[in-house]
């Protein structure tokens, strides 16, 4: 099975694509430039052919998009929380790269209706030193917790995360944060200035976060006339 899938997926590499993305991930050297709408097609039609609880047993590491297609297949599993745990923390270790994170984490569909474990389910990650679990956990806040129940719960944690020391060379996971504080402005304004105000975030950070604030078209001209002002 695995030789088969890494078949399939070669036989859907494109140079071009390649060479563009490669760019977009560097220090990522064994990608084989399958575009990501055809890799998700391609992890539909196996899972309908193939259990995904073996599928992920039998497909490789070898290539970027083989740990792609493991990270698209566990979110579409229609399994139990409990299943699909276990599979996310055997997953995220193999993370390396921020696009595989980021399209991992907005496929696991399965947090809407169980926001409370994977709450929990991402805390340890919040603690770890690696730089990809960190922003793993802080792009699922991202893409599922930036609501008014988890608001000062997510500010406590961005402060939390950019108060460690080993974060300045984390670049990956200050731009996690800074997209989060960003979207946190937008949906939250009001609240997220008064956080702005006595945040505990690193200059890069903070003043990342007001400039993607800006570039956004969800927060009128006067809000980012002012969101310039707090530029440190």
């Amino acid at each position: 099975m695995k030789e088969e899938i890494q078949k399939q997926l070669l036989e859907l590499a494109d140079s071009d694509y390649k060479e563009f993305h490669s760019k977009l991930c560097p220090g990522i050297d064994n990608i084989i430039g399958v575009r990501v709408p055809k890799l998700r097609k391609y992890a539909k039609e196996i899972s309908k052919k193939h259990d995904i609880g073996i599928l992920l047993e039998n497909i490789g590491n070898d290539y970027y998009e083989e740990i792609m297609l493991q990270g698209m297949l566990i979110g579409i599993a229609n399994d139990d929380f409990e299943i699909t745990n276990k599979r996310i923390k055997k997953f995220v270790p193999k993370i390396d790269n921020w696009a595989i994170c980021d399209i991992f984490s907005s496929g696991l569909k399965i947090t809407k209706s169980h926001k409370n474990e994977m709450w929990q389910l991402i805390q340890k990650y919040l603690e770890s030193k690696k730089e990809f679990e960190i922003r793993f956990a802080i792009v699922m806040i991202l893409d599922y917790y930036i609501e008014e129940e988890y608001l000062e719960k997510d500010f406590e944690i961005f402060d939390f995360i950019c108060s460690k020391n080993y974060i300045k060379d984390y670049y990956y996971v200050k731009m996690a944060v800074a997209w989060a504080v960003s979207i946190c402005i937008i949906k939250f304004y009001d609240e997220t200035i008064k956080y702005l105000k006595k945040s505990k975030l690193d200059k890069f950070t903070y003043n990342k976060s007001l400039q993607k604030a800006i570039e956004s078209y969800r927060i009128n001209k006067e809000q980012k006339e002012y969101l310039k002002k707090l530029k440190r």
